[in-house]
């Protein structure tokens, strides 16, 4: 079994107080640490392309939207050249 081996670099940020215990707490309920949730995010914006488990991740975290309604071909058409 290979293991890579990955050198880790100490980074230092400034932000809000505020923000950082809500990320902090955010963390928790999500089971993990701030640390971790910083690694994974710095990967995603480097530009790794994403996983099929970070893409089921991100769907599992959107399960909790309805659009309350099936909308129809012509408000789907309207709704993309709004944007």
């Amino acid at each position: 079994m290979y293991t890579e081996i990955v050198a880790l670099t100490n980074v230092t940020f400034s932000a809000d107080k505020r923000l950082i215990e809500k990320a902090r707490a955010r963390a928790r309920a999500e089971r993990t640490t701030l640390n971790v949730a910083f690694r994974e995010w710095i990967e995603r914006y480097a530009g790794s392309p994403p996983s099929g488990e970070e893409f089921a991740r991100i769907m599992k975290s959107l399960s909790h939207v309805r659009a309350g309604r099936k909308f129809t071909r012509d408000e789907m058409n309207e709704r993309a050249a709004t944007r």
